[in-house]
């Protein structure tokens, strides 16, 4: 009997990261944006004309004359101290951003070595995924809390698997691996899409993608030992379906060409 590890629930899943680069952005630029609008209402107000026709910081301000630069400002450390204070806000978020964006590229390193690897074969219009024991499918079985590391290809034309909700997108090249991971946190039933139009059939090209319980995925994964075709799919909860393509090969014929992910 196969028993998979729990590394899934140890980790920051893509959709995790995404959404709080979004959080951070959202936070700041509304803080910006609050600070520029409540110091431009102020000295709007302070300095607005009263009407009399009479300059009230006459006495206070010493006003440029025509074809002077203007003095005042403390002799420039007003600009001085909001660039420098921008610039260190800017380059902040840009490197913290980029060390979000490396992990999502690279992945959590502790999890590496036993994420379950799946390769998935884009063809028109459909998805295969083989699993470590050959079997194949067209419905993406996974576990919950689980790293998951997709090795992608293509047998045809150019394809991009995507599975939205869990921010997991990835280019399908003729010929080449590519490679993305995800963790999926909570069981349930997910969409994977086509993201690069291929034919006429480019809109159809969905599958599901079955998030389970790591014992129902384990009770799964044993029954199909000795089976390289797509074979019965259990749904998780009784939920799900196995999704078909149109016009392509059978799961066995593409199982039967493909064999682990290159190392």
């Amino acid at each position: 009997m196969i028993v998979f590890p729990l590394h899934g629930g140890d980790v920051r899943a893509p959709s995790a990261v995404f959404d709080q680069i979004f959080e951070v952005f959202l936070l700041l630029g509304t803080a910006v944006g609050v600070v520029v609008v409540a110091y431009t209402m102020y000295h709007a107000l302070k300095y607005r004309d009263d009407g009399g026709g009479t300059d009230p910081y006459a006495d206070k301000v010493e006003r440029p004359e025509m074809g002077e630069m203007p003095t005042g400002g403390a002799g420039g450390r007003k600009v001085f101290y909001s660039f420098s204070i921008s610039a260190i806000i800017v380059v902040s978020l840009i490197a913290w951003t980029y060390s979000q964006l490396l992990y999502i590229e690279q992945g959590p390193d502790l999890a590496q070595e036993e994420a379950l690897e799946i390769d998935v074969e884009g063809y028109r219009f459909g998805w295969d995924f083989v699993y470590p024991n050959g079997h194949t499918t067209n419905t993406l079985y996974v576990p919950q809390d689980r790293v998951v590391r997709l090795q992608v290809t293509s047998t045809d034309v150019f394809h991009n698997f995507g599975i939205p909700e869990l921010r997991v997108k990835t280019d399908a090249v003729p010929g080449q691996y590519t490679s993305a991971w995800f963790t999926a946190n909570e069981t349930g039933t997910y969409a994977a899409k086509c993201y690069e139009l291929c034919g006429s059939g480019h809109s159809l090209m969905t599958t599901d993608v079955v998030v389970m319980p790591q014992d129902e995925y384990e009770e799964w994964y044993n029954g199909t030992e000795g089976s390289a075709g797509s074979g019965d799919q259990p749904a998780a909860n009784g939920t799900a379906t196995e999704s078909t393509s149109l016009g392509t090969p059978t799961a066995g014929d593409v199982a039967a060409t493909t064999g682990g992910a290159p190392a």
